[in-house]
């Protein structure tokens, strides 16, 4: 899961290589054939690393005909001595190639040195697949939790057709087994960030005998039996331990930022209240600390002295930081909107149930669940901030192939969890509920970090964590 991010200098040159999309369909020569990497060459501007193509089946259970071409990056290092990481990158929406030398090479050297990284453009996305709904990218391009219009949907789903719902999960782990025959390997380590722990997990629960370790950063949980993280309940709570956490790093505030967040929801339309949700979650991609004035240009950051700001009759600070972090248009390359829905909404459980339940029947069941949650569960937000988020707003409308369930227990290997204590796209809530479902699970909590951390971390409390767990 991931919201609208402020790209940093070092990822947008990773990015900027990357051009429009390509997809493939139909019948594919080599369907039968033993799966393979073809067309090998050097990755652009990442040296060390191959670039090369796997074709993989449109619909895993052969539904639908047709066939992929995924855009996979292999490290040079084949005879790594500890085998290889297959690492995954988050969204739904994001590719993962252009990034791989960015965390081998740069974020995560020793491990890079030890393991053969291997990453993959997950299908709907990147360079070369990525899909394009042009209403969706416009309107909420990578954020979660902005509400596009029903237009934008319906083209979305007029868009993909009888493709809906082949892009969910359950087709993607299919797409990561097919990688790990490509590649020759018996066990893997999986390796994912975000939605990335998300699918890192659910393929280790379907295929257990080929995974040694696993790594789970910013974690999602990889079933969800109360069916309710799609109403971002754990999220939307969350952000009064962050907030009143930040506000006792020194300078102490001394006044309770959750209070004025609070406030400023309950006085503003709800409208405003999912802009000042989708607000926070990106702005922890700026600023972890939530009070650094510098952290934007001109000044403009430090995010609890705006709230308390607006509380106090002048909104002007919040109005500002909420213009600059507007949701949309994100170059479709580097985030897919389209993939966004059509994964998550097909993965997902609601209270109308999956993907595959009538339209008709949807806003009344969600209604209903809504009431019957209590109103502490929401706040500083309301019901009506999760009523009008991204998430619901758009799997409302989306019907699909819905992905299958996968097992909810982990398999018996070592698995590490990390997340900072200052995320809130996927709070650390999350990790100790995924860590249930794991017999072989430790869980690192980095203190002040927000989303990604072996990507964003600022310090490397985190990234040593990681290094340890993958060297023992």
């Amino acid at each position: 899961m991931r919201s609208r991010v402020l790209i940093t200098a070092a990822a947008a040159a990773l990015a900027a290589c990357l051009g429009g999309p390509v997809s493939s369909a139909g019948a594919s020569p080599h369907a039968s054939a033993a799966p393979r990497l073809a067309d090998p060459h050097p990755c652009p501007d990442q040296p060390g690393y191959t670039c090369s193509t796997l074709t993989v089946p449109l619909d895993h259970r052969g539904r639908v005909p047709g066939t992929l071409d995924l855009q996979v990056a292999t490290a040079d290092n084949a005879g790594a001595p500890k085998g290889t990481l297959l690492f995954l990158t988050g969204g739904p929406g994001q590719p993962g190639v252009p990034f791989i030398g960015r965390i081998a090479g740069q974020r995560l050297p020793d491990v890079g040195r030890q393991y053969r990284f291997v990453t993959l453009d997950q299908r709907g996305t990147g360079e070369f697949g990525a899909l394009d709904c042009p209403g969706l990218q416009a309107q909420v391009g990578s954020s979660d939790i902005a509400a596009p219009t029903p237009a934008a949907i319906k083209e979305c789903s007029g868009i993909l057709g009888d493709r809906k719902g082949l892009y969910g999960t359950e087709q993607t782990v299919a797409d990561y087994e097919t990688l790990r025959q490509a590649l020759g390997v018996n066990k893997m380590v999986v390796d994912g960030v975000s939605y990335g722990s998300f699918t890192a997990a659910r393929y280790a629960a379907a295929h257990p005998s080929h995974v040694r370790k696993v790594v789970l950063d910013s974690v999602l949980p990889h079933v969800d039996p109360q069916a309710d993280d799609g109403l971002y309940l754990v999220g939307l709570h969350a952000e009064a331990r962050v907030l009143r956490d930040a506000c006792t790093t020194a300078p102490a505030c001394g006044f309770d930022p959750a209070d004025d967040l609070a406030w400023v929801v309950r006085h503003r339309s709800d409208a405003d209240g999912v802009r000042i949700f989708d607000t926070m979650v990106s702005y922890e991609f700026a600023d972890p600390t939530y009070r650094d004035a510098d952290a934007l240009p001109g000044g403009q950051g430090d995010i609890v002295g705006a709230l308390h700001a607006a509380r106090h009759g002048d909104p002007a600070r919040l109005d500002a930081i909420i213009a600059l972090f507007k949701p949309g248009g994100d170059d479709l390359a580097s985030y897919s909107s389209g993939l966004h829905i059509d994964a998550f909404c097909s993965d997902g459980a609601f209270p109308w149930g999956t993907s595959a339940a009538p339209l008709a029947g949807r806003p009344a069941r969600l209604d209903r669940a809504l009431r019957r949650i209590d109103a502490s569960r929401f706040w500083p937000y309301t019901r009506a901030t999760s009523a009008g988020s991204g998430f619901v707003q758009e799997c409302l409308r989306w019907r699909s192939r819905p992905s299958a369930e996968p097992p909810a227990r982990l398999p018996g290997v070592p698995v590490l969890l990390v997340n900072g204590d200052h995320d809130l796209s996927t709070p650390m809530e999350w990790a100790f509920e995924e860590a249930r479902h794991a017999p072989d699970a430790k869980v690192v909590i980095v203190k002040g970090a927000s989303h990604s951390i072996q990507n964003r971390e600022l310090g490397h409390a985190g990234r040593d964590a990681v290094t340890a767990f993958l060297d023992g």
